[in-house]
């Protein structure tokens, strides 16, 4: 059945808004605003793997209705900023209809462009980088390194074959364990559940536990409680990697990853994996050049405020850092005139939910003392509960 025309561009803005990670309530506020501008009627349902569009006119009582399986979206922060740009220039009607459908378009063709040596470059820092912030040894940090690029090779990999796209998050894990295993042989120093994290930090599913959790606050049931499993599941396929990876290695030669090792980087050298981390992360989520400043600064300023007020505790301090992390948000999206999710995404990022629950895991499973694990469920429990608090919390601050 043909689509009447008056719907074809909210539709494909919808889709649009999808592919691009954008939180499901989200998604519904956007095409509401935009459907009540153009004077039509509807009803619509985003979910990760289907969407449910229906509209209705209330002079004839005819309806029509819009229903399509896709893929679950994808974290893209440049293409989602042009499509909310797109999308505020319809509802005040400085762009109509069918110019901004061709917009969506040329949107849509250079999201395929994708530039691999950058994206390498990105992995193999930004896991580098995250070693840094742990306060581990240089020559973790330097398997850490590579070990990101191994990462980024499955991951191209992925979009090659099909076995390895539906095995990635466990592969991926599995594989760098075990090079990480071997090469703790050579070099006893290494300090092997950090390192293994650090290889995997691109993969660790924090975000999306956290936009799981809020979409469930604001009553959006189906699509958070789907993400949220969905989160919970690529973080235990990591882990079961990491586990088998482990399994092989005490059949044929044990490791002793428990083992006390020395972590000698230096203060200074840890904080400058804050700055550094948030420039990876910019090529990651495809952050357009205009937003690039104030990204990293929202990620340093986030990182800053939860250190700074960590003698408050965990929970405190992390509410505190997600109220912070909207509060410029809003400001940098005046002044940019970006979405304030482009920001807030990077911002939250930082508060790292997703590697303390990965550590969490691993002093349960593996009896390692990662790194303060004790009552780690709990830090775990306190951290979630402090950035939902702060996106809560922030109001109206935080709408779009």
């Amino acid at each position: 059945m043909k689509i009447p025309k008056k719907y074809e561009f909210i539709i494909q803005l919808g889709k649009a808004l999808h592919a691009y990670g954008v939180p499901s309530h989200k998604i519904q506020r956007y095409l509401k605003q935009v459907s009540k501008r153009k004077n039509i009627s509807g009803s619509f349902m985003d979910s990760p793997t289907r969407i449910n569009y229906v509209f209705y006119d209330k002079h004839t009582e005819e309806s029509f209705s819009y229903l399509e399986a896709v893929d679950p979206g994808q974290l893209n922060l440049g293409a989602m900023a042009k499509v909310v740009e797109v999308a505020e220039r319809v509802q005040d009607k400085s762009l109509d209809f069918e110019v901004a459908k061709r917009a969506l378009h040329i949107i849509e063709q250079k999201t395929k462009k994708i530039n691999h040596f950058i994206l390498i470059l990105a992995y193999t820092w930004g896991a580098g980088a995250f070693s840094l912030l742990l306060g581990t040894n240089w020559i973790s940090c330097i398997v850490s390194f590579f070990m990101g690029g191994v990462v980024y090779l499955l991951s191209f990999l992925s979009s090659k074959f099909t076995f390895i796209n539906n095995t990635f998050e466990a592969l991926a894990s599995f594989t760098v364990s075990i090079l990480i295993g071997i090469l703790s042989l050579y070099f006893p120093s290494i300090n092997v559940p950090i390192t293994i994290l650090a290889a995997i930090i691109i993969l660790i599913p924090g975000m999306a536990i956290t936009t799981a959790l809020e979409e469930i606050t604001y009553k959006s049931l189906v699509s958070g409680s789907a993400k949220f499993f969905d989160a919970f599941m690529s973080l235990f396929k990591q882990f079961f990697g990491v586990l088998l990876a482990f399994s092989i290695f005490k059949v044929v030669h044990d490791i002793d990853i428990v083992r006390p090792v020395i972590n000698d980087i230096p203060k200074w050298a840890t904080y400058m994996g804050i700055p550094l981390l948030s420039v990876c992360l910019l090529p990651i989520f495809q952050v357009r050049k205009k937003d690039v400043l104030f990204s990293i600064l929202t990620c340093i300023i986030s990182y800053s405020i939860s250190v700074l007020f960590s003698f408050s505790g965990i929970l405190l301090s992390t509410f505190i850092g997600s109220l912070t992390v909207v509060l410029v948000s809003n400001l940098f999206s005046k002044i940019t005139g970006s979405p304030r999710l482009v920001y807030i995404t990077q911002g939250i990022i930082m508060l790292v939910p997703g590697s303390k629950a990965f550590i969490g895991i691993s002093s349960v499973f593996l009896d390692t003392p990662v790194q303060n694990t004790e009552s780690i469920g709990m830090q775990v429990a306190y951290i979630l509960m402090g950035v939902i608090g702060g996106l809560l919390f922030s109001g109206p601050l935080n709408t779009k």
